[in-house]
């Protein structure tokens, strides 16, 4: 997923030039109070500038750079007191106990935001936990085929939201699941385990892949009924299943009213897996039934499976137009399918300008040729 550039590890993305700017704004202050100082009469002083020095510093340092900065502060107000011979002086000694009150308070400021940083960075780690137990990134090499994944959050800070995937090798080929769930939050991730967890099972016991899929069914109705009524639990869920049977150039794939996967050739060539039928996604089997159709389609080597989310195809620009993943990456080669998944996460922020609304899930998997290297050489793009 994607990661920011935090300063210290707290608080919002900055720009390389602006976090050495906030680096070296308590010196700059400091500086500026002593020029104002030894530039004004002595009736003028610089303690706001003293005073705003050590503050500044609170939320962006370490608790020693914090004192180090108190203790420039407050010498530096006592020394320019003392040289303009004021240092005895009523309001020289309230200006003095004033900055060192307030470098006080911003040494209890730091002590406060590191903890809360600490306690933000525990959540992370559960959070980056959780992720790797319920989602785990796939191995780049599964059953002789090339996968690469992406989970990209919308939310700043996010590690996993109702978006899934999950790839296994089993005896009847490598099978796979991509997957949104309605809604948002703790539900929708409950819901992506009692998903994959039932993928997991299925897709070694199961013979055909459309029994997969009702097994699916099944396991949502009963967290369904479990929790004593669909609101309760996340209604529905889209999702793609596809099996790649051993030694076959061959792809099957089952579609519950998920976005229809993309099929990228060698040649820059691509070619949308529409499914012959449609059909409701999975949890919805109460409002109607009918067998699930597998569509087979030629799965030739040198080229690669995109299964994604409507984060993708949803994704929206500044003037609401929606991202076309089959126009942009049609006649594009990629060196893999890391390359891949790389070069559509950027291509999508570019769309979006960085601001994506919804979480996309990205699986990629490719069927090398015969003798072909982890990487081949990236041909040029295809006009």
């Amino acid at each position: 997923m994607g990661r920011r550039s935090v300063e210290g590890g707290r608080g919002e993305a900055t720009p390389p030039g602006g976090r050495r700017f906030v680096r070296a704004l308590p010196a700059l202050v400091i500086l500026g109070g002593a020029v104002f100082d030894l530039a004004t009469p002595p009736e003028y002083t610089a303690a706001p500038f003293y005073s705003a020095a050590p503050l500044i510093a609170a939320p962006f340092y370490s608790f020693r750079t914090t004192l180090l900065t108190a203790i420039v502060a407050v010498v530096m107000s006592v020394a320019l007191h003392t040289y303009n011979d004021t240092a005895t002086d009523v309001p020289a000694i309230i200006e003095t106990v004033t900055v060192l009150t307030v470098s006080m308070f911003a040494l209890l400021i730091n002590g406060v935001v590191r903890r809360s940083g600490e306690k933000l960075a525990s959540a992370r780690v559960v959070a980056e936990t959780a992720q790797k137990a319920v989602l785990p990134t796939p191995a780049r090499r599964i059953g002789g085929l090339q996968v690469a994944a992406r989970y990209e959050a919308a939310q700043a800070d996010a590690f996993i939201g109702g978006d899934l995937f999950a790839v296994q090798d089993t005896p009847h080929g490598v099978r796979l699941v991509v997957g949104d769930v309605r809604g948002k939050g703790l539900d929708a991730v409950e819901a992506v385990a009692v998903v994959i967890g039932a993928f997991r099972e299925a897709a070694e016991q199961e013979d055909a892949l459309e029994d997969v899929a009702q097994r699916l069914e099944r396991a949502l109705f009963r967290e369904g009924r479990r929790r004593g009524s669909l609101d309760a639990f996340e209604g529905f869920t889209t999702a793609v299943l596809a099996e790649i049977p051993n030694g076959r150039a061959r792809v099957r794939i089952v579609n519950r009213g998920h976005p229809e996967p993309l099929l990228l050739h060698a040649d820059g060539g691509l070619e949308r897996l529409t499914p012959s039928q449609a059909a409701l996604p999975l949890g919805m089997g109460d409002l109607a039934s009918w067998p699930d159709q597998v569509d087979e389609r030629p799965y030739p080597t040198g080229a690669t499976l995109l299964f994604y989310t409507d984060g993708l195809s949803e994704a929206r620009d500044g003037d609401g137009v929606f991202y076309a993943p089959g126009e942009r990456l049609a006649g594009r080669i990629f060196q893999g399918p890391e390359a891949l998944l790389d070069a559509l996460v950027d291509d999508v922020r570019r769309h979006t300008g960085g601001g994506a609304t919804d979480d996309m899930a990205l699986l990629a998997v490719s069927r090398p040729a015969l003798g072909q290297p982890e990487r081949r050489r990236t041909m040029p793009v295809v006009p």
